[in-house]
């Protein structure tokens, strides 16, 4: 399958909330900001974005889920925001990335509008300053 790099999501965490169980799941949320760069969409993160891990008992399963909202120029020049849920798990087998997730979007841009019914793909890769989630399409 060939993927298309629609855009990158620079995070930048903010603060963290851990709920640690002796005797069950635990559960981390972290707030970010950030910025986007890429040939669809340059943007901001708007506050507010939070990434919910529920982290299995015993090595058990390790699950995210973000949500969060863009707003920025698209590629056509035009003002606009996307809206982004992005849910994964934690894969220790991946070899190039982190995680890899499934985004729904929603979008108010005209040119960016098959982002309201594409499936897509996710990837956090680390950096310095915390995660690049590359979202990516199957061609």
């Amino acid at each position: 399958m060939k993927l298309e790099e629609l855009f990158t999501v620079h995070v930048n965490i903010e603060k963290s909330f851990d709920l640690q169980n002796s005797e069950d799941d635990s559960v981390v949320m972290i707030t970010f900001t950030g910025s986007v760069t890429g040939k669809y969409f340059e943007g901001i993160v708007l506050g507010g974005g939070v990434d919910t891990q529920i982290i299995g008992k015993n090595g058990g399963p390790h699950t995210l889920s973000a949500r969060y909202m863009l707003q920025g120029t698209d590629n056509s020049g035009h003002s606009c925001k996307i809206y982004i849920e992005n849910n994964g798990n934690i894969d220790k087998t991946l070899k190039t990335a982190l995680f890899r997730t499934s985004p729904k979007m929603i979008t108010d841009s005209k040119a960016l509008s098959f982002l309201n019914r594409e499936t897509l793909i996710g990837e956090g890769h680390p950096t310095e300053s915390g995660i690049d989630i590359k979202i990516y399409r199957a061609l």
